[in-house]
């Protein structure tokens, strides 16, 4: 059985924004785990994202969540992923 590479991926986001793209994350896939950090590197929340995933965890998460966006303007979201990496699209012709 072939292990899946871990790699993670940091996603910087406004504070209106945090509560969608979350969503989105929880909703991929290959995602393992999502940390919220705020502008100055502090970690504000680890969500294991296969806990997060059951619907009864997953509106109290996305609700801490939203709680998280109004005390700050910035945040990095830093999203563990298993796989490969996804490829930059080539030039378009």
């Amino acid at each position: 059985m072939e292990k899946l590479k871990t790699f993670f991926e940091e996603i910087n986001v406004f504070g209106h924004e945090l509560s969608d793209k979350v969503r989105s994350l929880i909703r991929e896939g290959n995602v393992r785990r999502i940390v919220i950090k705020d502008e100055s590197g502090r970690t504000f929340i680890e969500i294991p994202v296969s806990v997060a995933a059951l619907g009864a965890v997953f509106a109290p998460v996305i609700a801490a969540v939203g709680a998280l966006a109004a005390m700050s303007s910035k945040f990095t979201v830093v999203v563990e992923k298993s796989g490969e990496p996804e490829k930059p699209a080539g030039p378009a012709r």
